[in-house]
């Protein structure tokens, strides 16, 4: 497999509160995550941090070949100790009160990929059939378009479009929506903030995604589109693209 990871600040905000990391085991097993963090300089910037490190300093302490349940476990495991540990740390630094950060995750190995997201960050899959986004917005104007109140169209331009209703670190528990799907040569993952998705629509990131070039061109490609629409928010970006390893190779 192929990654990458970027981030921008954007064209408007003094400092960039999200973050995120991919990582590669020597299994074949790599975990991608982007976090948006919330609650301001400070607060956004620690939670976003936080679970980038959590996720990633026990991602490098796993040596298990995970099957899709223990994959599946392992990420809802991993991420409600991160809540318990965001929203302690909350609690106990004032200037940190009401932090949170949104989450995707994805373990990715040749054969499936294990994806959780809490909030508003996104995860699509671009595969030869076409694109799918994985995950749904824990929004309200999300809750509107789901229930029919709103069209998609609507809900880019609603009033109250980041209004989130689910986040790390706000609440004492929280609620992973976990899900896993085969994959094959030639698809990519994408995992985004907010920052992306609220300035490029399906057929934007289906074109970016089939574009024949190095992934860091592409996620280059994506934050600069972003940025030229206005680039209000911080844009974050991380792109795995399925590939048969020198092992499998060998192994075949």
């Amino acid at each position: 497999m192929d990654a990458v990871f970027l981030t921008d600040v954007g064209q408007l905000r003094p400092h960039n509160e999200d973050d995120g990391a991919f990582q590669q085991d020597n299994l074949g097993q790599l975990i991608a995550l982007v976090a948006d963090g919330m609650g301001g300089h400070q607060a956004g910037d620690v939670a976003s941090k936080m679970t980038k490190e959590a996720l990633i300093n026990k991602w490098k302490q796993n040596d298990t070949q995970f099957t899709a349940g223990e994959a599946e476990k392992w990420l809802e495991d991993a991420i409600h100790e991160v809540n318990s540990t965001l929203y302690e740390h909350a609690q106990n630094n004032p200037e940190c009160e009401g932090m949170g950060t949104t989450l995707v995750a994805a373990i990715c190995n040749s054969q499936f990929i294990s994806v959780a997201h809490v909030g508003d960050s996104r995860i699509y899959l671009k595969s030869p059939t076409g694109l799918k986004q994985m995950t749904e917005d824990h929004t309200l104007v999300g809750e509107l378009v789901r229930s029919g109140q709103i069209t998609e169209e609507e809900a880019m331009f609603h009033p109250r479009k980041n209004v989130v209703l689910r986040a790390l670190g706000t609440e004492p528990s929280i609620k992973v929506d976990i899900d896993t799907i085969h994959w094959e040569e030639g698809s990519s993952l994408l995992l985004c903030s907010d920052g992306l998705t609220n300035k490029i629509d399906d057929d934007d990131i289906n074109e970016m995604l089939s574009l024949n070039k190095p992934l860091h061109t592409i996620a280059e490609g994506f934050i600069q589109m972003a940025n030229d629409r206005g680039g209000e928010d911080n844009v974050t970006i991380a792109i795995v693209r399925h590939s048969i390893t020198q092992k499998e190779v060998a192994d075949a």
